[in-house]
């Protein structure tokens, strides 16, 4: 791909870099999971009460109507009473009153299938059905088409409307407010020819639903109000429960996320490259080396922050052309000029990074970043505490002679780790990056009931030792994760439990003596070794692993209760519901639909059964 020409350029020429692109906007919706990090959660909270300032908003009459007033009052007092009302709406605190309903928890979205796609996939699905020959200038316009047929299918449709803190609030922390999400109801009307620009009419759906449970009704209806009640397409996402033609929608409206939040560049239109799809494919290559580890997690981490530096750089040139006036003064100019090379530098770097080549002899290399440390000179362990703040209770059942160091930080405990070391985790929210760079034999305790949950990204784990106490390894929507010779027993539920949509690698593995449930309700132990909920399916491969002496099921295929067994035939739905054997050509069948692959692997001894194909 051609790089930028250094020539001179006009400062009105830097103005024509167009804003409104996903991503840019400071009140764009919250991106979609890109490190592949796994989050260690104690518990999940959908709907919370937050303090915080809000956003006072009058309407568009009441915007005139002061507008029109201060232009009418001497400057002094203008200045004075718009001072006044900057303090007042400082100490504006988000409170409900008594008499209002509190917000209703939002209904789940539609189940992300973009994630659970491989790579091939992926590649199919943008390059040969999407994009097919189609050149980087006409980029945003095919996905505008591909989108717009979409949205025919159904013109009302209900969705959650995922917005920036900033729209409600003025001040907040950010980290206890991530987005703020209403149930609305979405009219499909007339569409722009970019798809990154759709709008769609909106009207909050009753009973009120939010993510933010003491979110004031009148507020949102301001809000609301001073938009026109017209959102970005892009920021809302369909509820479940609705007829297919919605989950079409969804779906394409994932496609034209991921595009725009991994694929496109700012760049893309505005040079000539010889085969677009191409790039295209290179770039899917990318994200997917950097979710599955081929590209180790720091190297992914620095691509990651040069990309979103990059983005934020060119957000403030806009915001700076927008206050320049028609003719600049000589500092305007030279601080768009200033502004405009940072961004072609960073622009240049992002090319070199996407360039498959390097990845060999360039910033991909080496793979091994850290070699074993082995254990200390002293020859004595320590057992690392992870917590925010430590308690002699939280301590009291180690011997007096355990050397504890304690970190808030889990990524700081790991990277003081040395072979033979111990880390406990207490309940709460931690980033670990530097699990992928482990090299010594640790061992890692929590206090929570999952022993493993992966959440995002793609989690490797090679011969390790899981010996649970409560629930084992969870692989939830969307995530991915990858097991190698390794011993996993003592679950209470299954070893492995894999939700709709995710993607599991299982090779040499022992899964035994688990779904230890501490119950006497024969009824709640089918699960054993591995657990697939389908709708849509998981992706599973196993390879020569053995599976043995569980309480329950060594591999449970589960469809939610009711619902239609998209798989199977209407004969294996009956059959399958109650747990009987299947024959040899059935069990094919559905291991074809379902993606899973399963190759001598030696699954016997479990109470309940080898396989189970049936109803959750």
């Amino acid at each position: 791909m051609a790089s930028r020409s250094s020539a001179s350029v006009p400062v009105d020429s830097v103005r024509t870099i167009s804003p409104g692109r996903r991503g840019e906007k400071a009140a764009s919706a919250v991106p979609a999971d890109t490190a592949a990090e796994t989050t260690l959660k104690s518990t999940a909270i959908t709907v919370r009460s937050v303090v915080a300032s809000l956003r006072q908003v009058k309407g568009k009459a009441g915007r005139e109507e002061a507008r029109w007033r201060l232009q009418r009052l001497p400057a002094a007092q203008a200045e004075e009473e718009a001072a006044e009302e900057e303090k007042e709406e400082k100490e504006a605190l988000l409170s409900v009153p008594e008499e209002e309903d509190e917000a209703q928890p939002l209904p789940p979205i539609c189940v992300s299938r973009m994630r659970g796609m491989w790579r091939k996939e992926k590649v199919a699905l943008y390059c040969d059905q999407v994009l097919q020959d189609c050149e980087g200038v006409y980029a945003d316009e095919v996905m505008g088409k591909y989108l717009s047929e979409k949205l025919k299918l159904k013109d009302k449709w209900l969705g959650v409307w995922k917005t920036n803190p900033d729209v409600f609030f003025v001040k907040y922390e950010e980290s206890s407010i991530p987005f703020v999400g209403i149930l609305v109801e979405v009219t499909c009307g007339l569409y722009q020819d970019s798809s990154s620009h759709f709008k769609v009419a909106v009207s909050v759906a009753e009973p009120l639903s939010s993510n933010i449970t003491n979110i004031p009704r009148d507020l949102v209806d301001e809000i609301l109000e001073e938009l026109e009640h017209s959102v970005p397409l892009l920021e809302v996402y369909p509820v479940e429960g609705q007829d297919t033609d919605i989950r079409d929608i969804a779906f394409a409206l994932e496609v034209v996320r991921f595009f725009y939040d991994f694929l496109w560049r700012d760049w893309d239109d505005e040079e000539s490259c010889e085969n677009y799809t191409a790039l295209i494919e290179e770039r899917i290559n990318l994200w997917c080396d950097m979710q599955d580890g081929t590209i180790p997690g720091p190297i992914a981490q620095r691509f990651k922050k040069t990309l979103e530096e990059y983005k934020n750089k060119r957000v403030e040139l806009i915001e700076y052309q927008s206050l320049v006036k028609e003719d600049p003064s000589a500092a305007e100019a030279v601080q768009c000029w200033k502004k405009y090379y940072e961004i072609v530098m960073l622009c240049g770097l992002l090319k070199m990074w996407e360039d498959l080549r390097l990845r060999i002899h360039g910033p991909f290399f080496p793979r091994i970043l850290r070699r074993r440390k082995g254990k200390r000179e002293c020859g004595k362990t320590v057992t690392h505490i992870v917590v925010k703040v430590m308690t002699a209770e939280m301590v009291k059942d180690l011997s007096s002679d355990t050397l504890l160091q304690q970190h808030d930080d889990l990524d700081l405990a790991l990277d003081n780790c040395y072979s033979g070391d111990t880390v406990i985790i207490f309940p709460g929210v931690y980033q670990a990056a530097n699990l992928a760079l482990l090299t010594d034999d640790i061992i890692i305790k929590g206090t929570v009931d999952g022993i493993v949950v992966v959440e995002s990204g793609h989690m490797t784990l090679e011969n390790c030792i899981l010996k649970c106490e409560g629930t084992g390894v969870c692989v939830l929507t969307g995530a991915a994760l990858t097991i190698t010779d390794s011993e996993i027993t003592g679950a209470q539920g299954a070893g492995v439990e894999l939700y709709p949509g995710s993607t599991a690698i299982l090779e040499r593995n022992e899964i035994h003596h688990c779904n230890n449930l501490r119950t006497s309700d024969s009824s709640k132990s089918t699960l054993g070794g591995v657990n697939m909920k389908v709708l849509p399916a998981p992706k599973l491969k196993m390879t020569s692993n053995h599976i043995y002496s569980n309480k329950g099921y060594g591999v449970s295929i589960l469809q939610p209760t009711e619902q239609f067994f998209i798989v199977a035939e209407e004969a294996l739905n009956k059959r399958a519901a109650s747990g009987d054997k299947k024959d040899d050509k059935m069990l094919f069948k559905v291991m074809e639909n379902l993606n899973l692959e399963m190759n001598n692997n030696k699954i016997e001894a479990n109470v309940k059964g080898d396989i189970r194909i049936g109803t959750s």
